[in-house]
């Protein structure tokens, strides 16, 4: 395994994950889709397009000719985008989020490091995080469910644990977004999650949880939507 530098080993930035949020694809055990994976300022905004020269233009190529085959089709399914190829919308998550964490830029890689591997540890980390998010199972615990007619409070839905935050279009949940602190590396470091630091846009009641539908797109992944949300 290639080591990051020393200096980098005690590094604790904060992440938030985004996910859609909706009942489990058809036979898979996770929930919705997911939206992104980015570095927060202790201000709470995103720090963004931190490194223009490792804009990757093919990020399936880059993770395949990174062993990363496996998790080119699992994105396919699960972080698309409803209004852009699956491509360009993991170009735009690498280069204006990606290229922001420092634990993976090339000078705390080996020398002989080959091109893209930042990129396959960036993705890895994403997907495996959001792989880990508890949304739906979490809610099911509290008997909170996908349906077409009961509403919700938002004291119901932040029943335990660490609380994310919700949010709303319509009154539908539309994304869940989870913080963590970063202990360590993007590479192999701990994600310690945190309570969100302000509320999402979704109200304290008549809260609506809508059941998914799966709609191919035209390069053949799969859109998750929930009815009512744009």
């Amino acid at each position: 395994m290639l080591i990051p530098a020393a200096s980098k080993l005690r590094e604790v930035n904060s992440f938030k994950c985004n996910s859609g949020i909706t009942s489990p694809p058809r036979g898979q055990p996770i929930a919705g889709q997911f939206m992104g994976f980015g570095l927060i300022s202790t201000g709470g905004g995103y720090q963004e397009n931190c490194d223009p020269s490792r804009a990757y233009h093919s990020i399936t190529d880059v993770l395949k000719s990174n062993g990363k085959s496996d998790l080119v089709d699992y994105m396919k399914q699960f972080w698309v985008s409803n209004d852009e190829s699956a491509e360009k919308f993991w170009e735009h998550e690498w280069s204006t989020h990606g290229t922001c964490m420092s634990t993976i830029a090339p000078a705390c890689l080996a020398s002989d490091a080959p091109q893209g591997l930042d990129a396959a540890y960036y993705f890895q980390r994403a997907v495996d995080t959001f792989k880990s998010l508890p949304t739906y199972t979490s809610l099911s615990a509290a008997g909170i469910t996908p349906s077409t007619s009961k509403t919700y409070t938002l004291s119901e839905l932040t029943h335990a644990g660490y609380i994310p935050a919700f949010d709303c279009k319509a009154k539908a949940i539309s994304t869940v977004t989870y913080y963590y602190n970063l202990q360590g590396t993007v590479i192999d470091g701990t994600m310690m999650p945190f309570d969100a630091p302000k509320a999402g846009s979704c109200p304290s009641s008549g809260i609506k949880y809508p059941p998914k539908s799966d709609d191919k797109k035209s390069d053949g992944s799969m859109s998750t939507k929930a009815s009512g949300v744009a």
